[in-house]
């Protein structure tokens, strides 16, 4: 195995810290590197146990030195940059910043699986509902998720957090038309607080797409025509809606039970 080259930076002028700095902090970024922003050594390591290795890891001379194993976790990148703390806040700008992060070559595919179970995102703007659901639909057995246009960005450091590595389970497909949908051989389940029928007492096919919308204005008319089922979660307390990552945990749960039971 090749030696990493490690390098100290002490600039914030540097090229590179330049560009992860850009890279941590805005959302779209990701999409002119070709690389995403894995910030703290939960996400390093999420990617590496899908036998995902970053490109490089940016390491503050503390953790380097003080923690033995972000040390090694930094090592195992083919390139280390060793910058101090301060500077590391800066390029990270969290609050209470991780000391470590990584980039990760990475862009979505364009290309759907058509008969997979599958998340289909309307339009869902919010960078950590958006995250939330797609932790969900890795734990809960989903094999795809496909953002259509108008979805807050699936790479973008928020999103990132709040999946919290469920983005290398999952085969991600990002900026697609409710067009390409029509590649999807699985059928399409959409809830709705309108409709009749309600989760707990549907047949649910498997494998499916469920489809979840904005979550102030739901899944668009044209998408819910598109849909073979809609369903209503059942609220005895009366609330108006819920929450469009509870909605899909809860979609997504109900249809994994019953596959248990099968």
């Amino acid at each position: 195995m090749t030696s990493p080259q490690v390098l100290r930076i002490e600039s914030a002028a540097n090229a590179t810290l330049k560009s992860l700095k850009t890279l941590a902090r805005e959302s779209a970024a990701y999409r002119e590197q070709g690389q995403i922003w894995l910030d703290g050594d939960h996400l390093i390591r999420a990617a590496l146990a899908r036998g995902l290795v970053p490109n490089q890891v940016l390491i503050s001379e503390d953790a380097m030195h003080q923690s033995a194993d972000w040390r090694e976790l930094a090592l195992r990148a083919p390139r280390v940059l060793v910058v101090p703390t301060k500077l590391f806040e800066s390029v990270s700008g969290l609050p209470s910043s991780t000391q470590i992060g990584a980039t990760l070559a990475w862009a979505p595919g364009r290309a759907l699986l058509p008969d997979v179970a599958t998340v289909v995102l309307d339009r869902v703007q919010d960078a950590g509902n958006v995250g939330t659901l797609l932790r969900s639909a890795a734990a809960l057995g989903v094999r795809q998720v496909v953002a259509l246009k108008g979805c807050a960005a699936l790479g973008s450091p928020k999103v990132l957090r709040a999946a919290m590595g469920a983005h290398f389970g999952l085969h991600l497909v990002e900026g697609a038309s409710e067009a390409e949908l029509a590649a999807l051989q699985v059928p399409l389940l959409a809830t709705s607080s309108h409709a009749d029928a309600e989760l707990h007492a549907m047949d649910l096919p498997h494998p499916c797409a469920w489809v979840f919308g904005h979550e102030g204005q739901g899944v668009s008319a044209s998408l819910l025509a598109r849909c073979q089922t809609t369903v209503s979660i059942p609220q005895p307390g009366g609330e108006e809606s819920l929450n469009v990552a509870a909605a899909a945990a809860i979609c997504l749960y109900e249809s994994l039970r019953r596959q248990l039971k099968a």
